[in-house]
Parts: structure tokens; sequence; C-alpha cells
């Protein structure tokens, strides 16, 4: 798995579950279908005049969770911002092509109402329920490294074994110090609440 393989998984499952937040930071969810995917960056078509835009526009910070047929979940955030005023056209022209009925949607002129966002600073999760141990992984459409996420053993590790114990995948090494296997782990935390000497941090 990689990036651009989550991408092709997200293109193929069509519509996105849009996520963005208002004013209040209320979290509200839009189904997105007029999206164009690059290597590095994602296309989408919406209305000025939408709620979406004004949120898009105060706030530019989106999610989306993709789920397919085979227990994988994909979760992409990032940064949408308007496209380049003379790159809309262009962008828009494409999108419409590769969803004809948009045509019905926004017949003739009127689809000059449509703005077209660039999602960038994209990373992505891709996490797979139907493995056992299941997989995980965090990737970056620009190759920076992405944020730490889940659970880690300190030093403070007296090798006792309670957090395998407690483990639903376990994916922890044992040893003198025990070592979590990042990518299988659930993030569930059982075994951070059953350490005896709370030898494990959230990262």
């Amino acid at each position: 798995m990689d990036a651009q393989t989550c991408l092709a998984k997200m293109k193929l499952a069509g519509t996105l579950s849009l996520a963005t937040t208002d004013a209040t930071g209320a979290p509200h969810i839009r189904c997105v279908s007029a999206v164009h995917y690059e290597p590095d960056a994602i296309y989408f078509f919406t209305a000025r005049g939408k709620e979406m835009t004004q949120q898009l526009l105060a706030d530019g910070r989106i999610q989306t969770l993709v789920h397919t047929r085979f227990n994988e979940m994909i979760r992409m955030s990032g940064a949408a911002k308007p496209a380049p005023q003379n790159e809309q056209k262009k962008w828009i022209d494409v999108i419409f092509s590769e969803q004809p009925y948009l045509s019905n949607v926004y017949p003739g002129d009127t689809r000059d109402i449509g703005i077209i966002f660039k999602v960038s600073n994209i990373a992505i999760d891709y996490f797979n329920l139907g493995t056992h141990p299941i997989e995980r992984a965090v990737y970056t459409l620009d190759g920076t490294s992405p944020s730490a996420k889940g659970y880690r053993i300190t030093d403070d590790c007296i090798g006792c074994g309670t957090c395998l114990k407690h483990c639903p995948q376990k994916c922890i090494t044992p040893g003198d110090m025990y070592r979590i296997q990042q990518n299988h782990c659930l993030h569930c935390g059982s075994c951070a609440e059953n350490c005896p000497v709370d030898a494990i941090e959230r990262l």
C-alpha cells in the first residue's frame, strides 16, 4: 500500500463524505462527487454561494473517510483553498468532462457560479480491518514525515508482559523492553490503561 494506491481507492469509491467546521466549531458533512485527482493534490467543484464554500474560505481544513468493501478505511486530511483564478476554468472543464451529470445540475453558463478548491498538504491514514493483525499506515503526498500517532512504550518498561496480555491484536514485541508494532496497532489504549508502572505514553 502507498499514498497513490489510497487515492486510487478513493477515486473508485466515487462520492466523498467531506467534513468541514462552521464558525462555532460544529462539524458539517456533505457528499462531494465533483472531484478530480492529481498525484499531488485533489480538486473539487462547488458553488460560491454554498455554506460549505464560506466555511472553507474561513477555515480550509477538511477531512474525508472512505470505507471499501474489503474493510479498508482511508481517511484523508488536508487544506482546501481556491485554485488560482487563472486555473479555475481549466479545472471546472476537467471536472465537468469527468462527471457528465454536472451538466444537468449546472447547465450551460450557470456553471459560472462554481468555484474550484484545491486540497493540498494531504495526509492519508490507511486502516485495514480485514486482516489479522490489522494493518495501518500514514502517508503524505508531499513526502514529508507524517505526525506520529498511537502509543509508545517508554524506557520505564519493566518487561512484565502485561501490555501484550491485554493487546487485542497481540502486536507488542516482547524483550527486556517491550515494543509496539505500530503498523498493527489499533490505538485502543488497552496497553496504557493496564501497564502497572505507567510506562506507556500516547504519541
